[in-house]
C-alpha cells in the first residue's frame, strides 16, 4: 500500500530493522530540509512522507530518557532476541515489535502553519480516531503525550499508543507506535515511557481477539491525512 496524498507520500515498509528505518527517516528529512533552507524552486510541490513499519523486538530510548528504565541486561536483552537504541527523539524509553504499527510522519510543519504541541495533539487524534471505529475511548493524560485508556481512572490508566518525535528546521522524525497485535509481555522488562505506576494495552487485548493490521492500516492513515490538512 504506497500512494500519494496531498503531497503526501504514504510508504508501508513492512518489517524493517529500527536501524535501516532511522536511516531511511534520516536520508528523507534530510533531503526535505536541504531543499527548504536552500529556498529550491521545487521546494514548495516536493513531497512529504509517512512511514509505516513494523519492527523486530527492539527497545529505544529517547535523548532525555533515563537507561535504568530499562530493567534488563545486554544478555537477557540477547536472550529475548531483542535490540537497544539511544535515540535523538524526545521521550523516555519504549517498545516496538511485530504486531505494533510504527508511523514515521516526515512533515513540514511550517507548509501545515501548525507548531510541535498541535502536532503531538494531531498524532494523538489519529489515533483516538481510529480506536472509536473499534468501539475505544482513548483520551490525553495530562504531564503524557500518546493515547491512553481510562487516563483518569486510578490504578486502570494503561497505554495504547506511545509518542516520540524530532523537530530539526520545523521537519518532524520518528513518531508514533500504536499497539495492535503487540506482544505486551515486552513491556515487562522497562518502564515505559519512564511511568512505574501505569500500565500498557493493545487493541487485540482490549477487544480479546487479534486484529488483521491491514483493516487498522488504512482507517488510522486516512485519519492522520485528513487532520493534516
Amino acid at each position: 500500500m504506497n500512494f500519494m496524498s496531498n503531497n503526501i507520500v504514504f510508504r508501508d515498509l513492512g518489517t524493517i530493522n529500527y536501524k535501516d528505518a532511522w536511516d531511511y527517516q534520516d536520508k528523507l528529512h534530510s533531503e526535505i530540509v536541504t531543499k527548504k533552507v536552500n529556498n529550491a524552486p521545487e521546494y514548495e510541490q516536493f513531497p512529504e512522507y509517512i512511514l509505516f513499519v513494523e519492527h523486530p523486538h527492539v527497545y529505544t530510548l529517547g535523548k532525555s530518557g533515563d537507561e535504568q528504565n530499562l530493567l534488563i541486561s545486554a544478555l537477557q536483552l540477547q536472550a529475548k532476541d531483542a535490540e537497544f537504541f539511544k535515540t535523538n527523539r524526545g521521550g523516555d524509553i519504549t517498545y516496538h515489535g511485530p504486531g505494533q504499527i510504527v508511523g514515521y510522519p516526515i512533515i513540514d510543519l511550517d507548509k501545515h502553519k501548525i507548531g510541535v504541541k498541535k502536532y503531538v495533539y494531531i498524532l494523538e487524534e489519529s489515533i483516538i480516531q481510529t480506536i472509536k471505529m473499534f468501539g475505544l475511548a482513548g483520551s490525553r493524560l495530562e504531564g503524557a503525550t500518546g493515547v491512553w485508556l481510562d487516563a483518569e481512572i486510578p490504578g486502570q490508566a494503561r497505554k495504547i499508543c506511545a509518542i516520540g518525535v524530532r523537530v530539526s528546521r520545523g521537519v518532524t522524525m520518528h513518531g508514533f507506535a500504536f499497539n495492535v497485535n503487540t506482544n505486551l509481555a515486552y513491556f515487562d522488562y522497562i518502564n515505559p515511557c519512564g511511568f512505574t505506576d501505569k500500565g500498557v494495552t493493545s487493541l487485540s487485548k482490549e477487544l480479546g481477539q487479534e486484529i488483521s493490521m491491514e483493516e487498522v492500516k488504512p482507517l488510522l492513515l486516512s485519519k492522520l491525512i485528513a487532520l493534516l490538512k
